[in-house]
């Protein structure tokens, strides 16, 4: 492991912080497969997460979603303590093929009822309901006609934006389109760590461009339907992308990866085109001018409310003498397949001296400042928001029945601290979402990662709130952070 050179790592502004503004929203987020459980009922039908979860070797221990934190059944006691904790909004997201399980056709009303319930429980309880369309949960019977690498997808997906929003526009004042779509393409499609566990570098690219257009497509189908005064948003997790030295070999494997894992989604999104040298770098692998059709840009480049950001850990990159990459240190699992396609070569660090998560992640709140800077400066007049924010860790129950967390809360807090330093600087940013409200299905991980700021034990459902639940409500009734412990 190669400790990264102090003069690369941004430093934290000089500006001293302001207040958090008025309006300033404070939230917590889930998704649906992690959370929901009541995988079959209602007319509920696979997803290419059941599928994946349900594929030996897949998932860690074997686990799956089916009943993960039985939210469907416990959502009204979720609620209440959402409620107790001062939560302002709550950002779920919505399960395609509970609402619509072939992913065409008319929606299945039970499936609506559900979210309608939801959203009318969260409003009852003063909080704000932000809604997701897309976590990663594509109806499988969409997969097996091609998935994402294929066009029709998006359209089917600007279909299912249209129902949700006759179904709850009338409700919900905050839509999101997709959450993460990078996750979506490159896990997916390219390292195959996650659903559908494809590894084709290829078709991971061409599900990028329909994700995307499927964005700006499910865009135009949402402002269609909804009252004027709502706001449509999409969540990327941006890498905040570092060279691991100063040399021009480690600046071009940051411009790669900033390509790949930045641009090629903020450039037809926030600029109206993919960048020239995304296009490049990919060329061998698919042919742009065939893959874009004309219109496509104009449509993936509708005007954004808000732009949602998702941040961890930065992403520290190098390009190694021997022309071989290291995607072990990359943070998105272990795989055989790089989801880098156009940059294989470019091996991934870990900051040394830095505390370490339970997901090995690097903590440092300083990425997330430079990352919103980075975003304003690029996009003014856009407004922003954290939408996940959290980590991991070795979460146990004490003798006393209680869950203490400090190292979360000491995360938190540093990150909020970089959240308060950028918006003295000048960054928009208009609310933040604690990744994540509960313990969950963590992906490839099973439920051997707890993420949640109140702890699920899995065989009884008792919700626990951990020592971090009880700091972040006090964040939220200051609207400002405590003194550091």
């Amino acid at each position: 492991m190669t400790a990264v050179r102090p003069d690369t790592v941004p430093q934290p502004a000089t500006a001293a912080p302001a207040p958090f503004p008025t309006g300033f929203v404070w939230g917590a987020a889930t998704a649906a497969y992690q959370v929901e459980g009541a995988a079959t009922e209602n007319g509920r039908t696979p997803s290419i997460w059941d599928t994946f979860s349900h594929t030996p070797g897949k998932v860690l221990n074997g686990d799956t979603g089916d009943v993960a934190a039985d939210h469907f059944h416990r959502y009204r006691d979720d609620v209440a303590l959402m409620k107790r904790l001062g939560l302002k909004a709550y950002r779920f997201s919505v399960s395609w093929s509970r609402v619509q399980p072939t992913g065409r056709g008319p929606a299945v009303e039970r499936g609506l009822d559900f979210y309608r319930a939801l959203v009318d429980e969260l409003l009852e309880a003063g909080i704000e309901p932000v809604a997701t369309l897309y976590h990663w949960d594509l109806p499988q019977e969409l997969e097996d006609a091609g998935g994402w690498p294929e066009r029709a997808t998006a359209e089917r997906f600007a279909e299912y934006a249209a129902i949700m929003a006759r179904a709850l526009g009338d409700r919900v004042g905050t839509w999101t389109t997709l959450n993460e779509p990078w996750c979506t393409a490159f896990l997916g499609y390219g390292s195959g760590v996650h659903a559908p566990g494809r590894t084709e570098p290829a078709a991971a690219l061409r599900a990028a461009h329909h994700l995307n257009l499927a964005h700006g497509r499910a865009t135009e189908a949402l402002r269609a339907h909804l009252p004027a005064a709502a706001r449509t948003s999409v969540t990327l997790n941006l890498h905040q992308v570092r060279p691991l030295t100063g040399s021009a070999a480690d600046a071009d494997a940051a411009r790669r990866i900033d390509a790949v894992g930045n641009r090629i989604f903020t450039g037809p999104m926030l600029k109206g085109a993919y960048p020239a040298d995304l296009l490049r770098d990919t060329e061998r692998l698919v042919d742009w001018s065939a893959l874009v059709h004309d219109g496509d840009v104009n449509a993936i480049a509708r005007p954004l409310d808000v732009l949602g950001i998702n941040y961890y850990t930065p992403t520290i990159v190098s390009t190694p003498a021997d022309g071989t990459g290291d995607t072990r240190n990359d943070g998105h699992g272990s795989s055989d397949h790089s989801p880098w396609p156009g940059s294989e070569h470019v091996a991934f660090h870990l900051a040394e001296g830095k505390p370490r998560t339970a997901m090995n992640w690097s903590v440092d709140p300083n990425g997330l400042h430079a990352l919103l800077m980075d975003v304003a400066r690029e996009n003014p007049g856009l407004p922003l928001m954290v939408t996940e924010n959290g980590a991991a860790f070795e979460d146990t129950v004490d003798a006393d029945g209680r869950v203490h967390d400090p190292e979360r809360i000491a995360y938190l807090h540093g990150h909020l601290a970089a959240v308060q330093r950028a918006i003295a600087d000048g960054a928009d940013v208009r609310g933040y979402f604690l990744w994540s409200l509960m313990d969950n299905f963590e992906w490839g991980y099973g439920y051997a990662k707890r993420f949640g700021a109140v702890h699920i034990d899995y065989a009884t459902q008792r919700r626990t709130p951990k020592s971090s639940a009880h700091w972040y409500s006090e964040v939220i009734a200051r609207h400002g952070l405590p003194p550091e412990a």
